[in-house]
C-alpha cells in the first residue's frame, strides 16, 4: 500500500514539474532543480483557495439574501473578466 502511495505521489511531482516546465518556457532539468519550490507553492496556492472557498461559502451562508450576494460576486467576476478579455488598462500609483 505504502509504494502505491509514493509512485502516485511521485507521478504527481513529475506532472506538476512538466507542466511548470511547459508553462513557463523552461527547461525540464531546470524545473526538477526547482521541483521543492514548485511542490510548496502550489500546495501553498492550493490551500489558499481552500481557505478562500470556505470562506467565502460560510459567509455566504450566513448572509441574509446569499442569492443577491452571489449575483454580485459573479457580475464583480464577470466585469473583471470583461476589462482583462478588452485589454483596460488601469492607472498605476507612480506613473
Amino acid at each position: 500500500m505504502r509504494a502505491i502511495r509514493y509512485s502516485a505521489a511521485l507521478a504527481v511531482v513529475l506532472v506538476v514539474v512538466a507542466l511548470t516546465a511547459w508553462a513557463l518556457s523552461w527547461p525540464f532539468e531546470r524545473a526538477v532543480y526547482l521541483a521543492p519550490v514548485i511542490v510548496v507553492g502550489g500546495a501553498a496556492a492550493v490551500g489558499l483557495l481552500l481557505l478562500w472557498g470556505k470562506i467565502a461559502l460560510n459567509s455566504l451562508r450566513e448572509s441574509r439574501h446569499p442569492r443577491r450576494v452571489l449575483a454580485y460576486w459573479l457580475l464583480g467576476l464577470g466585469l473583471l473578466v470583461v476589462l482583462t478579455v478588452l485589454g483596460v488598462k488601469l492607472p498605476s500609483e507612480g506613473h
